[in-house]
């Protein structure tokens, strides 16, 4: 739990630090591939190419390939169309799509971690509903495949860690997860990048070179470490916590307008959630201890 914490506070600057200075600004798929590039770098020194799973190894580099190659490359465009609060708004999703694609691996229904999700996003909406106007549904469509693959890419992880257990620590072999971001984030630069919108301040680099070390290297790194020690439940919740973080940081360092008794009322929801993910838990595990008759 504390670094699934860490990692959401990052997070929340990642999303006013994109709004405020580099969309529209700086060429999307450059920003992306250069966040990509400076995590592999990081891990590159640690990465180990022998000894483990091939499917544990694949499996990272698929991840990767969905979680920040997929999922960033549709982030970055959605801020074109969109602005961070219905960014935000258009987020409340992924608690639902990381509880789905959790039991469809386990082949299972979790009732209570689907509930339990469903009350972290109404409360997401509680913050940020409002009504939308201008031509957003292209914003909503890019946001919904971002949602989903980010979803499907740490719940992936997840189960890839406890299923090929190995000695060797996570950070002996997570570069193979931003190696596997890079074979979507080269192409699509090559692709569809504007050399002409590179970034031309040093405030910009520092961004971007800030989001390649904390929000994407250590930020994703922490995450998928966090992931493997709650339940699929708590980690669907705590993908909600970025919108009243984000707008939190939104109003204290950029002194933007909110609605402080929504954002009370949602963040409250949100953290009820986690309460009732884990009666759920408990309710199941005494339902399951308890003799048949």
């Amino acid at each position: 739990m504390p670094q699934l914490l860490i990692v959401t506070a990052l997070w929340a600057f990642s999303f006013s630090l994109i709004g405020q200075y580099l969309a529209g600004q700086v060429d999307s798929d450059f920003a992306v591939l250069v966040r990509v590039g400076i995590a592999a770098l990081i891990f590159a020194p640690f990465t180990l190419w022998r000894g483990l799973p091939r499917a544990l190894l694949g499996g990272f580099w698929l991840a990767g390939a969905l979680q920040f190659g997929v999922t960033y490359l549709c982030l970055y465009r959605s801020f074109e169309v969109l602005s961070v609060p219905e960014v935000l708004l258009f987020t409340v999703l992924t608690p639902i799509y990381v509880t789905m694609i959790d039991d469809a691996l386990a082949r299972r229904f979790n009732l209570w971690a689907l509930v339990a999700a469903a009350v972290a996003v109404g409360g997401g909406i509680i913050i940020r509903f409002q009504p939308l106007t201008g031509d957003y549904l292209w914003g909503f469509v890019l946001l919904q495949i971002a949602n989903f693959t980010f979803a499907a890419g740490q719940v992936l992880c997840r189960h890839l860690l406890a299923h090929y257990p190995t000695p060797q620590p996570l950070y002996r072999f997570f570069g193979h997860f931003f190696l596997g971001a890079l074979v979507l984030a080269v192409p699509a630069w090559l692709w569809w990048g504007d050399a002409g919108k590179l970034p031309h301040t040093l405030l910009q680099w520092s961004v971007l070179g800030w989001m390649g070390v904390f929000a994407t290297a250590l930020g994703m790194y922490w995450w998928v470490l966090g992931s493997t020690r709650v339940d699929a439940g708590t980690l669907a919740i705590m993908n909600e916590l970025h919108v009243p973080a984000g707008l939190l940081v939104n109003v204290l360092i950029w002194n933007r307008e909110a609605d402080l008794p929504r954002l009370v009322a949602g963040g409250t929801v949100i953290l009820a959630s986690l309460w009732l993910n884990r009666w759920g838990q408990r309710t199941r595990l005494l339902t399951a201890d308890r003799p048949a008759t």
